[in-house]
Parts: structure tokens; C-alpha cells; sequence
């Protein structure tokens, strides 16, 4: 691990692939003395671990503890009773039924951030998609125009402090200089900032006694089973996590998504046959998210391809047997989804952008290999939300526009979500 510090560092994803090319689709990592890391591809221990023995492993200190210092004790950190009886608040939230209520406020969100669109300019669109993701959930939270400011603050805490987070979980050998050094009170600091923004507005929702029917409504109407509301401080913890979780691994999908689009414009001109007619402002948006059947292959297999939770950590809490694989007490297992979702044991040409595979006629089930939004217990409660989002933003965008590329090929930048560098488009009206 040590040895190759530099290339973890940079991007982690080399050092995976290189391994399982060499050692297989499972293998130990030594890290310390007496202190390993089993990585593993295989489709049938990570199903074993997410979903079918699933009680038997926990999220690792590196979420439940690092993760959670800056980010508080939500439904991504949490773990055990903690966890169990949170999401059982929060997921009503995100029911169909409740979503419906939000689309109009995603509509326009998304309308006025892509207005922010130069065309025939060779622009980044990674900010801008990063912006727009961040502004669907602050206002599908607040229902409020006037906080962009205060919002804009709070996104550059996040990606700062992620930032360091990385450090710290890729240099643990460096984990003395950063507390020494104040980086990490500089950082918590940061952190501190962020809640009090956010307690602000909290804050002036109460006063002010209105009901929007809003995220932030339904979770300061969510009770516990003796009737009691959230903590002011649990409340905060839920909605930083919403923030975090809920707009960076958006516009790292769009991102790609675009990009892939781009270079084959076959497959964005047969997006385009199937959004050509639609009308965002006469129909219902529920029902016409319905209809976009290949917009939503192309975002799935987008997904596939760069899938934002690319590797998913969980610890034995007793000792367990699969595949042949003992694994001990406590042992931490590193599973690469990207890895999986790139495996030619379950994929037909697994490099390539084939939104088709995706296709309901086909009746092919995937779930056993595809894992783009987690699985079991802990999959993550805003799939609906970001798929909704990602369809409107898809269809907008290539009923109105051309988009091309003169990137071949994308930097990967593999944070806590997987992200991309820079992503260079262009926009030609049609």
C-alpha cells in the first residue's frame, strides 16, 4: 500500500484494475501489520454482503466515523438502530407519490440553470451540472430563490472538506502531520460553517410558519414512534447528507452521461427521436417520465459504465464464508462496482455505450451484476429523485441541442463519488 502511495492517491482505480487483471476477481491488500483490505469484483460476494447476509456486515470507520465528522450521523453514516429507525423516517419522503409533488420545482430549477448555456462555445459542463444538481435539491428542500448565496457557500464547504477526507483516507500513514499541522480543526471548522448556514434557514422556516410541501417540511413533519420530532441537530445531519450524497453523485452522472452522448451521436440522435415531441409544460411530468424509456436506458447505462458509488466498503461483524472466501471478524471488503459493472462475464462488450442492453423488451435482469444506486437495506433512498432529475435533464437538453465533443476520452477523478475532469461539450441549436 505504501509502495504505491502516489498512484492511490491520484486515482485508485489503476491500482484495482492491474490486480484483478494479475490476482483474479478477489484479493488481499496488506496495509499494516496484521491489517488487511480483501478487494473483490465478484458478483456473488458482493450480493452476499449487500443483500443476501447483509446483517452480518456494517459501513467501515471510514464513513461511520471519518466520513461522519464532517458531514454529522445521517442515513449514510449511521449505522445499527440509529440507522434503522431514521430511514424509516426519511424514505417517505422520497415515495413516488410525495416526488410528484417536487417535479414542477425541478422543471424550473433545471430550465433556469440550463439557460446559463453558451451555445457554439466549448465550455466545461462539469460546474455547471454541478451547479444545477445542487440548486434541484436545495430548492426541492427550501423552495426558496433567495439563498443561492448562502447555498453556493455551502457547496464549496462540501468540496473542501471532501477533499481533505480523501487525503486522510488515502495517507493514513499521514494522519498524525494532519492533526498536528490543524488541518483537520481547520477543516471542522469548515464544517461548523456549513451547519450554521443550514441551521439559518431552518430557522427561518419555523418562523415563519409556512408549509411549502417541501423536503424540509416532510422532515420537520417526520416523528419518531413516541411522537416526537427530529433534533434540531439530527435534522441538520439529514439535510447535510441530502446535500452531499444528493447533488454531487447527480452531476458526476450527467456529466458522463453528456460526454458519452457526445461521442456517439447515433445513439443522442435516437435520444433525440424520442424527446423531439416533448412538452414539459403541458404535460404531466410524472406521466411523461414514464414515457422516455430510452432517455432512462441512456442514463442507465451511463451509470453502468461510471457508476458514482464506484466502491463500496463493509466490515464482517462476525466471521463468514463465501465463494470459498473466509473471511474474519472485522475484515474490511473493498467492492469495486466499477469493476463489476465493466465485467465481460456479464456484459457484452462491457467498454462500450449500448444504452439497448437496457431495454425492458429485452427482459433481462441485472440486478444481480448492477449496482448503481447500492443494494439491500442501504440502497440509496434518492434513486427515484436523481433518475427523475436526470431524465428532465437529458430530454431538455437534446430536443435542444446538438452536442459534440473534442474530447475523446475522460479524466476519472474517483473522490468518495466518482467523479470526472474535466468534461469539454459544445452545444449547437438544432
Amino acid at each position: 500500500m505504501f509502495r504505491n502511495r502516489k498512484q492511490i492517491l491520484e486515482n485508485p482505480l489503476p491500482f484495482h484494475r492491474k490486480h484483478f487483471d494479475d490476482l483474479g476477481d478477489t484479493f488481499k491488500v496488506e496495509v499494516s501489520f496484521g491489517r488487511n483490505i480483501i478487494f473483490t469484483c465478484n458478483a456473488n460476494i458482493i450480493r452476499h454482503a449487500l443483500q443476501q447476509n447483509h446483517k452480518n456486515y456494517r459501513k467501515s470507520e471510514l464513513q461511520t466515523e471519518d466520513l461522519a465528522r464532517y458531514i454529522g450521523k445521517g442515513i449514510l453514516t449511521a449505522e445499527g438502530e440509529h440507522w434503522r429507525v431514521h430511514r424509516r423516517m426519511i424514505q417517505p419522503a422520497f415515495h413516488k407519490k410525495k416526488l410528484h409533488l417536487l417535479l414542477r420545482t425541478m422543471l424550473l430549477v433545471i430550465r433556469e440553470e440550463l439557460g446559463r448555456i453558451e451555445p457554439r462555445k466549448t465550455t466545461d459542463i462539469f460546474p455547471l451540472m454541478g451547479d444545477l444538481a445542487f440548486q434541484v435539491v436545495a430548492q426541492s428542500l427550501f423552495s426558496r430563490a433567495d439563498i443561492r448565496t448562502r447555498m453556493n457557500k455551502l457547496q464549496e464547504i462540501t468540496e473542501r472538506n471532501q477533499q481533505m477526507l480523501i487525503r486522510e483516507m488515502r495517507q493514513p500513514y499521514l494522519k498524525w502531520y494532519f492533526r498536528l499541522s490543524g488541518k483537520i480543526t481547520k477543516h471542522m471548522d469548515m464544517a461548523e460553517q456549513g451547519r450554521d448556514i443550514l441551521n439559518g434557514i431552518i430557522e427561518e422556516r419555523i418562523e415563519s410558519g409556512e408549509e411549502k410541501n417541501d423536503l424540509l417540511d416532510m422532515l420537520l413533519q417526520a416523528r419518531y414512534e413516541d411522537g416526537s420530532a427530529m433534533s434540531r441537530q439530527q435534522l441538520i445531519d439529514e439535510v447535510l447528507i441530502l446535500f452531499t450524497a444528493g447533488h454531487e453523485t447527480t452531476a458526476n452522472a450527467l456529466s458522463f452521461a453528456l460526454h458519452l452522448l457526445a461521442s456517439n451521436p447515433g445513439k443522442q440522435e435516437k435520444l433525440y427521436e424520442e424527446v423531439r415531441a416533448t412538452d414539459w409544460e403541458e404535460s404531466d411530468p410524472l406521466d411523461l417520465l414514464g414515457k422516455l424509456s430510452y432517455t432512462k436506458q441512456c442514463i442507465e447505462e451511463a451509470l453502468r459504465l461510471y457508476p458514482p458509488v464506484y466502491v463500496i466498503d463493509r466490515v464482517a461483524k462476525e466471521q463468514d464464508s463465501i465463494e470459498g472466501l473466509e473471511l474474519r471478524k472485522n475484515t474490511l471488503l473493498l467492492m469495486s462496482v466499477y469493476e463489476l459493472h465493466r465485467s465481460e462475464e456479464f456484459w457484452e462488450q462491457p467498454e462500450e455505450f449500448i444504452p439497448e442492453r437496457f431495454d425492458p423488451g429485452r427482459n433481462l435482469n441485472h440486478s444481480a451484476y448492477y449496482y448503481p444506486f447500492g443494494a439491500g437495506p442501504r440502497m440509496c433512498v434518492g434513486n427515484n429523485f436523481a433518475m427523475y432529475e436526470m431524465v428532465m435533464v437529458l430530454s431538455m437538453l437534446v430536443k435542444e441541442f446538438r452536442i459534440t465533443t473534442p474530447q475523446p476520452t475522460l479524466t476519472l477523478n474517483p473522490l468518495i463519488s466518482l467523479k470526472p475532469g474535466p468534461v469539454y461539450l459544445e452545444f449547437v441549436p438544432r
